[in-house]
């Protein structure tokens, strides 16, 4: 008797799936903002396929091992993070997103890194896709505009990018 495959389970749904609707969009990537927020690796690696493709910067993965992998990485060296994104455009099942987050190093240096992201997803709405292009600024400790408990989400009454003028 020849063994079987074993069938891979069904991915979850995970709401909002496409094709976005603006509003849709929106709730995307403030969900995809707050799980970021919780620096939680593993939490953040289900958002993605199994197979997600990503490019971070100069950095190229596949899979969500490497995904909670490299955030784990990131989070060693971007200490006190904080993020907001904010969804730039969109179309049936693809977002575009601009975001910055502030994050200190190890020898206590403060930094804005500003970025753009292109997101395509599955039709269960995990995100296939990721390409995000970043660059970094250093601030003074006192130019910090990213002021909430963290990790966790952004309070709802913060300011979001446009606001702070970002």
């Amino acid at each position: 008797m020849t063994p079987q495959p074993t069938p891979q389970p069904t991915p979850q749904p995970r709401p909002p799936v496409p094709p976005f609707s603006r509003e849709d969009a929106i709730a995307k990537v403030r969900a995809a903002e707050d799980g970021w927020n919780s620096r939680d690796p593993a939490r953040v690696a289900l958002a993605y396929t199994e197979d997600s493709w990503w490019r971070n910067r100069t950095t190229f993965l596949q899979g969500r091992e490497a995904i909670v992998a490299f955030l784990t990485q990131k989070w060693e060296r971007e200490l006190d993070y904080r993020l907001i994104k904010e969804m730039w455009a969109h179309g049936d099942d693809r977002i575009a997103v601009r975001f910055a987050y502030e994050s200190r190093d190890v020898d206590g240096v403060w930094w804005r890194s500003y970025g753009n992201e292109n997101w395509q997803f599955d039709e269960n709405g995990l995100m296939r896709w990721r390409h995000a292009s970043i660059n970094d600024l250093r601030i003074e400790e006192a130019d910090r505009l990213y002021h909430w408990d963290a990790p966790g989400p952004r309070p709802a009454d913060h300011p979001g990018l446009s606001d702070l003028g970002l």
